[in-house]
């Protein structure tokens, strides 16, 4: 069985902090197994949290020196990381924090940049995962999708809820996927109004009740009536949803209480294109017991929840697999899910 060792590292837009986990894979018979051997949230601090989430507004000489200062950071935890667990990893693949994501315009970006963090971290990096997809026309996103597919095939339905709510699927022989709405990015949007980073484990929500006119509004988004492939960034959150929930100056409960119950209704719509079968939940928004319990009434799907080290670190464990099959010169980004005009095998190597 050939192996492989490696650290992925993912940034979520809901600002939460820098998820590594070091994980090995092995590949026997065509068929790859993964183990995740240690994993780590490292917070951000609020002078991180305020410099991310000012990034889209910086220019362009501030927005490089974030650009370079987060890859250092980053590169020093991997660093810190690999000495704590005393983990030998061939390479730290990174995912990078997004600031804008605008694939329509042929654009994408996410800092943390590849050099520093390499010279940081010690070790050889491979990073910038969306570009070369949305060069060929793609949306750059989801880019999950692939390690699903290889990885998790015994589901039916791959969902996450990180910063935004993203699915994947097979269908024949195609790996189809799309972006879903905003989950975590929204909900702690509306906690952070009521004085809280986050609302544990959707109390506040639960304890609310739902917006009726807000509801209508939000499921009527265009976004939502779009066909897939279709991914959504910050700017959408800020420009589309954002202004509608402004438009209600009611109790945050209240609010979350309707955002938790659209969350919940658009994840059903998109999985139950699919027959009757498993979803495989993951993601800091699995955590979110309210959510949940709304997911699970509105699908039609059985809803797996997995041990709580692959509800927190799927993202950053199929990350270091897209490295691999980065490193493998194997295509890591599917054409079917992203709508580009082929598949491809997108990250920068540095080191």
């Amino acid at each position: 069985m050939e192996q492989i060792t490696a650290l992925g590292m993912m940034s979520g837009t809901s600002l939460d902090g820098l998820d590594i986990a070091c994980c090995r894979f092995g590949l026997a018979e065509a068929r790859w197994d993964y183990e995740i051997l240690c994993a780590e949230t490292i917070h951000y601090s609020d002078h991180w949290r305020r410099r991310l989430d000012r990034a889209p507004q910086l220019n362009g000489f501030d927005l490089t020196a974030l650009d370079a200062d987060f890859g250092r950071y980053a590169g020093e935890e991997a660093a810190a990381f690999i000495r704590r667990n005393n983990c030998r990893p061939l390479f730290v693949a990174s995912h990078g924090h997004t600031v804008f994501h605008q694939p329509e315009q042929g654009l994408t970006l996410q800092i943390g940049h590849g050099a520093h963090l390499a010279a940081a971290a010690g070790i050889r990096v491979i990073n910038d995962f969306r570009s070369l997809d949305v060069a060929l026309g793609g949306q750059g996103a989801p880019l999950v999708p692939a390690g699903d597919a290889l990885l998790f095939e015994q589901y039916g339905l791959c969902l996450n809820l990180g910063g935004f709510a993203n699915i994947s699927y097979q269908l024949g022989d195609h790996r189809l996927a799309s972006d879903i709405s905003p989950a975590n990015m929204a909900l702690n949007f509306l906690a952070r109004r009521a004085g809280k980073l986050y609302d544990k484990d959707g109390a506040m929500a639960a304890g609310g009740a739902i917006i009726h006119p807000l509801l209508d509004r939000l499921d009527a988004l265009p976004f939502y009536q779009q066909p897939a492939p279709k991914s959504l960034g910050r700017e959408w959150f800020e420009s589309q949803m954002l202004p509608l929930i402004e438009a209600h100056h009611a109790a945050p409960a209240d609010l979350l209480c309707t955002l938790t119950e659209h969350i919940a209704r658009q994840v059903a719509a998109v999985a139950d294109v699919v027959p009757s079968s498993t979803l495989l939940a993951t993601g800091g928004g699995t955590h979110n017991h309210f959510l949940i319990q709304r997911i699970g009434h509105h699908t039609r799907h059985e809803v797996i929840i997995p041990e709580p080290l692959l509800i927190d670190y799927k993202e950053a464990l199929v990350f270091a697999f897209l490295g691999v099959l980065r490193l493998r010169g194997k295509n890591n980004c599917l054409a079917s899910v992203t709508g580009a005009r082929t598949d491809n095998s997108g990250g920068s190597i540095w080191g």
